[in-house]
């Protein structure tokens, strides 16, 4: 099986999208993580679909396959990061990420993406447990029901710090919702070394069925900080062979947001090393 190796945008944010779909083709990625933010393609634009639309030309052009993400920083509120959040106490705030998570459905739509990307947020201070998976729930209903309606899959990322942290909390969900069929996985790799209690490569063949979504990145033991590759501790070649036993057919996207400075370099970097662990020749698939 290949593996379809991609770059997310929110390390590229130094460029205009145009230019990094551009850098991304030309060195044999297969598509891009596209986080709908301000510098690129702004789920908030009054013209988005006009935008949308210009994107998905551009896209078919170059070859690339899509994934959207929705984690970007302010796009909703200037002075909080990712505020409002699904666990907001303001229902009226709820309901804006909701809002904004149904928008990044439609522009999948008409990019003909593979999934989108979310995750639950960080549980506000004197909310309990119970409450938060409530609200949670609540608020990704109109969302789920959006990507049903779409075709296209809900990818909920378990994230270090959220209420939803870990695959066992994916699990949790998915009972909470009665198992939707839209709803489905992001897998980040790193995260895995960063706090699951199994190992990169267990991680991959547990999430195996729900898998609509692959983040990769390096990452050390307990610190929640994405490394280049080669900077942290994980084992990738088993971790790869892993994921490609798996049948998984969307994209694995490179996920570095802290290091756009450095972003054409290290798209360059980035897949080499993939190649390279995989055995596969530059400007090749990998398998």
């Amino acid at each position: 099986m290949t593996l379809r190796l991609g770059y997310g945008t929110n390390g590229l944010t130094d460029l205009r999208l145009d230019d990094a779909l551009g850098l991304l083709a030309d060195l044999g990625y297969d598509g891009v993580g596209l986080t709908l933010d301000h510098m690129h393609l702004d789920p908030m634009a009054p013209d988005l679909a006009t935008r949308t639309r210009q994107v998905a030309g551009r896209l078919a052009r170059l070859g690339l396959g899509v994934t959207v993400e929705t984690g970007a920083r302010y796009v909703l509120d200037p002075r909080r990061k990712h505020g409002p959040s699904l666990l907001d106490p303001d229902p009226e705030a709820r309901a804006a990420r909701t809002a904004l998570l149904v928008r990044a459905v439609d522009v999948a739509a008409d990019l003909g993406a593979h999934a989108v990307h979310c995750f639950s947020g960080i549980t506000p201070p004197d909310t309990t447990a119970d409450t938060a998976w409530q609200r949670l729930t609540g608020a990704l209903a109109p969302v789920l029901d959006a990507a049903d309606r779409a075709g296209i899959p809900l990818a909920v990322e378990p994230e270090p710090g959220h209420l939803l942290a870990a695959l066992a909390d994916f699990h949790h969900l998915r009972t909470l919702l009665g198992d939707p069929g839209p709803l489905g996985l992001t897998l980040d790799i790193g995260h895995c070394q960063c706090l699951e209690p199994a190992s990169p490569v267990d991680c991959v063949k547990e999430a195996a069925p729900w898998l609509r979504h692959v983040q990769i990145e390096d990452m050390r033991r307990g610190v929640h900080e994405h490394l280049p590759f080669g900077d942290g501790e994980i084992d990738f070649p088993p971790v790869l062979e892993a994921l490609a036993a798996t049948g998984y057919a969307g994209l694995t996207v490179v996920e570095l947001p802290r290091h756009s400075h450095a972003g054409p370099e290290l798209a360059r970097t980035s897949i080499d090393f993939l190649r390279r662990a995989t055995g596969t020749r530059s400007g090749a698939a990998p398998c």
